[in-house]
C-alpha cells in the first residue's frame, strides 16, 4: 500500500510540477483573505521563465500523453437534434416553460453591459440583479444563455430563439472587434488586473468561463462558425494573460487566483483543445486544473469538507473530459472517487448537495438541514458529473443517481409553469418553503443570478441523458437509461421510436412504459437495454413485445433484448413503484431515526410548518402505515368564501384555530390552510360539482394538509377550532343548508349537535373597510339562531372547488402527534414543507 502511494504521489508530482505542494486557499474566506496579505510578502514564489516549466513544454506533454489510450468504449451522446420531449409530459412541459423564458429576453438588455465595455452604442436599458451594470459579475447569464439557447434550439428547432442566439453572438462578435485584443466581457479588463493582484474581485474567470463555454455551445450545437472564431481568439487572449502572470510573480501567483471561483474553465479548453488540436489550449486547460483540489481526490482522500461547491465540481468535470481525451487513468479515477464520495457521504435524499454553498464533512448532514441547502449550480453540475461517469462506465449506479437528481433537485427548482421563476437555495429544513429560503422565488427580469444561468441551461437539455448509443457492437446498440416520454430518431439503429410514460399515482403504484416502433419499412437487428431501476422490485416486475412476455432481470440491472424491430412493434414495461425509507447521510446514534420518504424515484414531503415525529411501532413495511389517497378525493375538496368590502375571504385554519384570510393563489401555504375534504357519509355522494350536491347533507371538513383532523366548535358564541377527528364526537359535524341571505349561491353550516347554530365570521358586509384594514381576520365562532342580515350574511359562504389539489402521487403517513400529507416534492410551490422525519418505533 505505501509503495502504491508513492508511486501516485510521483505521478501527480510529473504531472503538476512544483504545484503539488500548494495548498487550496478557498476553505473560507478568513483564510482566502490571510493569503492575499501574504501574496504580497517577498516569497510567494518567483518570477519563472515560462520556455523553462513543464506547463508550458508541450513535446514533454505530448510524450506523456502518448503512453495513454484513448478509450474506445464510452457511450455515445445522442444528438438533441434527435430527440423531441413529448410537449404533454412533465419534463415537456418544464421545457416549453423554459423556452417561454428565454424567448421573453430582450437581446439589447441582455448585450448592454457588453456595448458600454466595447463603447458602442446602447439601445435600450440594461437588465437588473446580477446583470446589473454596476455587478462585478455581469455578463454571466449572457453566457448561460447562450448555451441554453443552442440548447433550445436543438431540443425544439424553435426559430425565434434562432434569431435571437445568433443576434446575440453578431452582437459580441461587433463587441470584441471593436476592442480589438480578444478579449470579451461585460466588464472591463481591469477586473483581472485587481484578481492577478490579489485584490479582492467577484470572480472574473467564472464569468469568462460562462462566455467562452456559450460560445462553444454556439459553435458545436448550433453550428455558428462564427462562435468558434471568437472562443478561439478569447482563448489566446487569456494564454497570454496567464503567461504573463507566471513571468511576472509566479507559478504559485496563478493558483492562488483560481481559489475565486472560475468556473469550468479546464473543462472548456479541454473541449476547444479537441476541436482546435491547438497545444495551448491543452496546456492552458491544464493550469486551470487546481492540483492541489484534484490531488487529494487522486490520492483517494475524502478532503472536501469546508470547500466551496462549485468552485471545485466543474474541475473535477475537467478532468472527466481530460480522460476522456487523453486515456489518462488518474482523472478517470478522480471522477470515479469524487462521484462516489459525494454520492455517500454528502448528498441529501434529492440527489443534491452543500449547504450554503459548502461542504460539510461527511456523513454529518442531519444538522446541516435549513433553508439554504444544495445551490442549484451545484444540483445542475452534479448531474453532469453523474453523465460522464455513465458514459465512461456504463454503471447502474450513475443513471439511477441522475434520474433521482434530475427528478427531485432539478424539477423542483421551477415554480410550475410560470416562466423565468427559479429557486437559488432548495431549503431542505423542518418546516421550509422555497419561497421564503434565503434567496426565495427569483423575478424574470431582475434576478439572473448563477443559478438562474444553470436553470435555463438545464431545462433546455432535458432531453440529453435518455438515450445513449454504444459503438463497436455486433448490432447497433441503444441504452434507455431515463423514463421520459420522448421520441428518438435513431440512426445507425434505421429506426424511431417513441417512449410513452404514463402518469403515475399512488394508487396504482406501477410505472407503466412502452416503447412503440412508428417507422414505416424494415429496421436493422438491433439492441436495447432498458434500465430496470433500483428502486423497484422483481415480484410485479414485468416486460412484453407485442403481448408475448419477457423474463426480467433483477433491479439494478439492464433489460437486454436483441431482435429485428420493425414498423408496429411495441415494448411494455410494467415496473412497480415502492415505498421506502432512506437515512440522512449522518453516522451518528442521536440522527440514526432521520430518515426521509420515497416512493420509487420520487422524494415525498410532508406538508408542515415544523412538525416531523412520526411513530411506527412494530410495522415492518412502510406501506404498514403510509396508506395513498384516492383519485377520487379531489372531488371532495372545497373551499368557502365570502366577500366582505370589495375583497374575498376564505374560511383557513390558523395553526389550531379557524379564521376569515385573504383569498389566496393556488401554490401557496394560505391556499392549503383555505382547503378542506368534505367527509360525508352517504354512498350516493360522487364529490362536489355545485351547491346540489351538498345541500341537505351532513359532512365533517378535515383541513387538507391534516389528515385525521377535523373543524369542530365548541359550543355557542365560541370560536371553531382543528382538532384530532378521534375526540371530536359530534362537534365536527355539519349541515349544509341553503345559505341564510337568502342568495342561492350560497351555503350555510349548522352544527348538527347544537340544532340553530351555525357557523359565522362575524364580518359586517356593510363595512368597506373590512378589505383594506383586514388580511387575518378574528377566530370563527358558532353562532345561534342569527336574526339581523348582517349576521345572517356573515353566516353565508360561497362554496367552491378547492384551491389545493392532491397530487397524483400523494400519500398519508401516520404521525406522532398528527397525520402527515406526502407528495413529491417537485410539485410543492410555496407550500411549507418537511423533507426528512424523525421516524421512531
Amino acid at each position: 500500500m505505501l509503495r502504491q502511494f508513492l508511486v501516485l504521489l510521483l505521478l501527480l508530482f510529473s504531472l503538476y510540477g512544483s504545484a503539488i505542494g500548494k495548498v487550496c486557499t478557498n476553505h473560507n474566506s478568513e483564510i482566502a483573505d490571510y493569503l492575499r496579505k501574504e501574496a504580497g510578502s517577498p516569497y510567494q514564489g518567483q518570477p519563472a521563465n515560462v520556455s523553462s516549466l513543464d506547463e508550458f513544454n508541450w513535446p514533454k506533454m505530448r510524450q506523456k500523453l502518448q503512453k495513454f489510450q484513448v478509450p474506445n468504449d464510452f457511450l455515445k451522446e445522442m444528438p438533441l437534434h434527435a430527440v423531441r420531449l413529448d410537449p404533454n409530459g412533465l419534463h415537456g412541459r418544464a421545457q416549453q416553460t423554459n423556452l417561454e423564458y428565454l424567448l421573453m429576453l430582450d437581446v439589447d438588455r441582455l448585450v448592454w453591459s457588453f456595448r458600454k465595455t466595447a463603447d458602442l452604442p446602447t439601445p435600450g436599458q440594461p437588465y437588473a440583479g446580477w446583470e446589473d451594470p454596476g455587478c462585478e459579475l455581469r455578463g454571466h447569464f449572457v453566457g448561460h444563455y447562450l448555451s441554453a439557447t443552442a440548447l433550445m434550439w436543438a431540443s425544439t428547432k424553435d426559430k425565434e430563439i434562432q434569431l435571437k442566439m445568433s443576434a446575440i453572438v453578431s452582437a459580441l462578435s461587433e463587441c470584441q472587434k471593436k476592442i480589438g485584443t480578444g478579449y470579451l466581457s461585460a466588464f472591463p479588463s481591469k477586473q483581472f488586473d485587481d484578481v492577478e493582484a490579489l485584490r479582492k474581485c467577484w470572480a472574473p474567470y467564472y464569468t469568462i468561463h460562462k462566455i467562452m463555454a456559450g460560445l462553444l455551445d454556439q459553435h458545436t450545437i448550433a453550428g455558428n462558425p462564427e462562435a468558434l472564431k471568437m472562443v478561439t481568439w478569447m482563448a489566446d487572449y487569456f494564454y497570454k494573460r496567464v503567461e504573463n502572470v507566471i513571468s511576472k510573480h509566479s507559478i504559485e501567483r496563478h493558483y492562488l487566483i483560481l481559489n475565486e471561483e472560475h468556473g469550468g474553465m479546464n473543462e472548456l479548453l479541454y473541449r476547444l483543445y479537441s476541436i482546435t488540436r491547438d497545444p495551448k489550449h491543452f496546456l492552458l486547460g491544464r493550469l486551470f486544473d487546481k492540483p492541489c483540489f484534484l490531488g487529494s481526490l487522486a490520492l483517494q482522500e475524502d478532503d472536501i469538507s469546508g470547500y466551496h461547491s462549485n468552485t471545485n465540481i466543474p474541475i473535477v468535470i475537467g478532468a472527466q473530459v481530460r480522460h476522456e481525451i487523453t486515456g489518462d487513468p488518474l482523472y478517470k479515477a478522480i471522477g470515479s472517487f469524487f462521484m462516489d464520495i459525494v454520492n455517500s457521504s454528502h448528498s441529501y435524499a434529492t440527489g443534491g448537495t452543500s449547504v450554503r454553498e459548502f461542504w460539510t464533512d461527511p456523513k454529518r448532514l442531519a444538522t446541516t438541514l435549513e433553508t439554504q441547502n444544495e445551490e442549484t449550480c451545484t444540483t445542475y453540475n452534479m448531474l453532469r458529473v453523474s453523465r460522464h461517469q455513465f458514459l465512461s462506465t456504463k454503471e447502474m449506479a450513475y443513471a439511477d443517481y441522475y434520474e433521482r437528481t434530475l427528478t427531485n433537485g432539478i424539477l423542483s427548482i421551477q415554480r410550475g409553469t410560470e416562466p423565468g421563476v427559479f429557486i437559488y437555495f432548495f431549503p431542505l429544513g423542518r418546516g421550509v418553503s422555497k419561497a421564503i429560503s434565503h434567496w426565495g422565488w427569483g423575478q424574470p427580469f431582475d434576478a439572473f443570478w448563477c443559478c438562474y444561468g444553470t436553470a435555463i441551461e438545464t431545462f433546455s437539455k432535458l432531453g440529453d441523458s435518455i438515450y445513449f448509443e454504444e459503438e463497436g457492437r455486433p448490432y447497433p446498440t441503444l441504452y434507455i437509461i431515463q423514463f421520459i416520454s420522448s421520441f428518438l430518431e435513431w440512426k445507425s439503429g434505421n429506426t424511431e421510436l417513441q417512449q410513452i410514460v404514463h402518469p403515475v399515482s399512488s394508487w396504482d403504484p406501477k410505472l407503466r412504459v412502452e416503447i412503440i416502433f412508428p417507422k414505416q419499412g424494415t429496421a436493422n437487428e438491433a439492441t436495447l437495454n432498458i434500465r430496470v431501476p433500483f428502486w423497484t422490485r422483481s415480484d410485479g416486475l414485468k416486460a412484453a413485445i407485442n403481448a408475448e412476455n419477457l423474463p426480467c432481470p433483477i433491479p439494478g440491472s439492464f433489460l437486454s433484448i436483441t431482435r429485428k424491430w420493425n414498423s408496429g412493434d411495441k415494448l411494455s414495461l410494467e415496473v412497480p413503484l415502492t415505498l421506502r425509507l432512506e437515512h440522512i447521510q449522518d453516522d451518528r446514534p442521536e440522527y440514526a431515526s432521520v430518515q426521509a420518504i420515497l416512493f420509487g424515484p420520487y422524494l415525498l414531503a410532508g406538508l408542515s410548518n415544523g412538525d416531523w415525529d412520526i411513530r411506527i411501532g412494530k410495522a415492518t413495511s412502510p406501506s404498514d402505515w403510509i396508506t395513498p389517497i384516492p383519485t377520487t378525493y379531489n372531488s371532495h375538496l372545497v373551499t368557502l368564501s365570502q366577500s366582505i368590502g370589495g375583497s374575498t375571504f376564505a374560511l383557513a385554519k390558523d395553526a389550531q384555530s379557524i379564521t376569515m384570510q385573504k383569498y389566496p393563489q393556488p401554490g401557496t401555504n394560505i391556499s392549503v390552510n383555505a382547503t378542506f375534504r368534505l367527509i360525508i357519509n352517504d354512498p350516493n355522494f360522487k364529490g362536489f360539482s355545485s351547491i346540489k350536491d351538498v345541500i341537505g347533507k351532513a359532512a365533517i371538513l378535515e383541513p387538507f394538509d391534516l389528515p385525521g383532523m377535523v373543524m369542530a366548535h365548541q359550543g355557542a358564541d365560541k370560536n371553531l377550532m382543528v382538532i384530532n377527528a378521534a375526540t371530536a364526537s359530534g362537534s365536527s359535524t355539519f349541515h349544509f343548508v341553503a345559505g341564510l341571505d337568502g342568495n342561492e349561491n350560497t351555503v350555510s353550516l349548522e352544527a348538527d349537535s347544537n340544532k340553530g347554530c351555525f357557523v359565522n365570521t362575524g364580518f359586517d358586509s356593510s363595512a368597506a373597510d373590512w378589505g383594506a384594514k383586514c388580511s387575518s381576520c378574528p377566530n370563527v365562532t358558532l353562532t345561534c339562531n342569527p336574526t339581523l342580515n348582517e349576521a345572517k350574511q356573515a353566516a353565508s359562504f360561497l362554496l367552491s372547488k378547492g384551491i389545493s389539489e392532491y397530487h397524483p402521487i400523494s400519500f398519508v403517513a401516520k404521525g406522532a402527534t398528527r397525520n402527515f400529507l406526502l407528495q413529491p416534492i417537485l410539485g410543492i410551490r410555496d407550500e411549507h414543507y418537511t423533507v426528512y422525519f424523525n421516524i421512531l418505533p
